[in-house]
């Protein structure tokens, strides 16, 4: 029922009907409106930050569990950072100097972390530092296991090319001298037996009978196997690696030029050929293109006791027989 709203005549002492404008009308109707979009305005925020419906509560348990995660996230990454930051120690300074690389640069362990804001996208949301945090550390373990996992390709490849070298090494005596009966003279200045005068011996002397198994020292190619002025019957093996042995007055050779050789196997038999004074094998080991002491590539038949007596043998009592 509409209002009727009157009006006090006091001239006539009366009430007088009074009937309101369209714009009184239309303004009494706007205030209206706005008190009610105001006290629906208060009642909303009072609902919504104030009483809880069921809806928000299940989204601020969600919000509470993933912070939660994200929080246990956070350390199990910090944890597996640790461990693979000791992996890397052990890479550049175990692996690597055993096998005689260089370590990882830091800088190339750490690229791709600088320079560009990767993250600006979460920077909205709610908890963003606990957010960009762990992301940036979960990059970075990814970042980092990639690295390492090159690194540890790259060790496999010299591990391998480091068995081949080691394959190719010479690194056991020319003949089977267990006893060091063999050993008859070293390697530096010497008696000439023939000229009687100090000479440079380049190679080790090993007394045998004729006939006696000569044995390639390390995996290598035959690049000479013929007669050779005051070496008689000479057998040179390269072995890669900037690694040569020679085996000198052989009485018969049992390889070719060109054929491939593994250690142990037997190359040639022992005699006296060439400038000889007797029977032996004289053997030397040369290293890019100069001479070495061969008894410094016994370790695989030799401990330290048997080496030590090998140079006293070789040193004082040897005989020269070329």
């Amino acid at each position: 029922m509409r209002k009727i709203y009157y009006q006090y005549d006091p001239n006539r002492r009366v009430y007088r009907r009074v009937f309101p404008t369209l714009g009184q009308r239309f303004m009494s109707w706007v205030w209206r409106f706005l008190l009610s979009v105001l006290l629906g305005g208060i009642f909303f925020i009072i609902y919504w930050f104030i009483i809880s419906t069921p809806q928000v509560e299940d989204l601020l348990v969600e919000n509470s569990r993933l912070q939660s995660q994200y929080r246990v996230l956070s350390r199990k990454v910090d944890d597996a950072l640790l461990v693979l930051h000791d992996i890397e120690e052990r890479d550049d300074n175990l692996y690597r100097v055993l096998l005689e690389a260089d370590p990882v640069p830091d800088v190339a362990r750490q690229a791709g972390f600088n320079g560009t804001n990767r993250y600006a996208e979460l920077m909205d949301m709610s908890n963003a530092d606990l957010v960009v945090n762990t992301s940036q550390k979960v990059d970075m373990l990814s970042k980092k296991l990639y690295m390492q996992t090159r690194s540890f390709n790259e060790v496999v490849e010299l591990s391998r090319e480091q068995e081949e070298k080691l394959a190719c090494l010479p690194a056991i005596q020319p003949v089977s001298n267990k006893d060091l009966k063999r050993t008859a003279s070293g390697y530096g200045y010497r008696n000439d037996p023939i000229y009687h005068v100090r000479r440079f011996h380049h190679g080790m002397d090993f007394a045998c009978d004729t006939g006696t198994p000569v044995y390639a020292t390390g995996n290598g190619k035959v690049v000479y196997a013929k007669w050779k002025s005051g070496y008689g019957n000479l057998v040179e093996i390269d072995h890669g690696y900037g690694y040569k042995t020679r085996y000198a007055h052989l009485s018969k050779i049992l390889v070719k030029e060109g054929q491939k050789v593994v250690r142990s196997e037997e190359i040639a038999l022992a005699g006296s050929t060439g400038k000889s004074t007797g029977p032996h094998v004289h053997y030397e080991v040369w290293v890019g293109n100069k001479d070495v002491n061969p008894i410094n590539y016994y370790f695989m038949d030799l401990d330290a006791d048997q080496y030590e007596e090998m140079i006293g043998i070789a040193e004082n009592h040897g005989k020269v027989f070329d």
